[in-house]
């Protein structure tokens, strides 16, 4: 089966159309409002209607409030939940769709650690980001991703159409994710990019 491809940090119906045109996957949908691509309810809601139904639409939150995350899903028909923070345990428990944990990768000894510490559907494996939560292109050391079961496995960090295909190689994972990889400005999607990125994952 082929990686799946997510597109994160749409913040606009025309480019959740042109990624899921492209043949996007997945399209992350930024509700931290700490984030350069952050959309309200009303604006998540507005971008999810146009999006096929066969196309996860995937919520991202930074350490939120359960009652907030619960909105969300409600409003934008959230398909599966990505936690990016510093969440304890027992939020990741009792949704009613998948979760996706971000692990951010330091050394060789934080994917072990992440797995141990916590129960979810998939884990994204990503860069440290300054100590930030992610969308800053910050890459890491792709092998030390492969502790997770590939079944189970997301990459993202520093990716870019020239080199996910190596990414997908080394890690064979469940999908790669993309945000500022594909971008002319934060929050703005770039058509080039974004297909180019899709064709490169989607082949290697």
């Amino acid at each position: 089966m082929a990686t799946l491809v997510k597109i994160c940090g749409v913040t606009t119906p025309e480019d959740a159309r042109m990624a899921t045109s492209a043949g996007a996957d997945m399209i992350g949908l930024n509700f931290f409002p700490g984030s350069k691509r952050f959309i309200d309810l009303s604006a998540a809601s507005t971008i999810a209607e146009g999006i096929p139904a066969d196309v996860w639409r995937v919520g991202v939150f930074v350490n939120p409030r359960r009652e907030d995350v619960e909105a969300a899903r409600l409003a934008a028909g959230l398909n599966a939940l990505q936690f990016h923070g510093d969440e304890v345990p027992e939020l990741l428990l009792g949704w009613s769709c998948p979760v996706i944990r971000v692990i951010r990768v330091y050394d060789e000894g934080t994917v072990a650690a992440a797995l141990e510490a916590t129960s979810a559907d998939y884990y994204l494996c990503e860069g440290t980001a300054g100590g930030g939560f992610g969308g800053a292109g910050v890459g890491f050391s792709w092998d030390l991703a492969n502790e997770v079961p590939a079944g189970k496995l997301m990459v993202a960090g520093g990716l870019h159409a020239g080199n996910v295909a190596e990414a997908v190689r080394i890690t064979r994972p469940f999908a790669v994710d993309v945000a500022s990889g594909v971008e002319m400005s934060p929050g703005k999607k770039d058509p080039k990019k974004t297909v180019e990125f899709i064709q490169n994952a989607k082949s290697a």
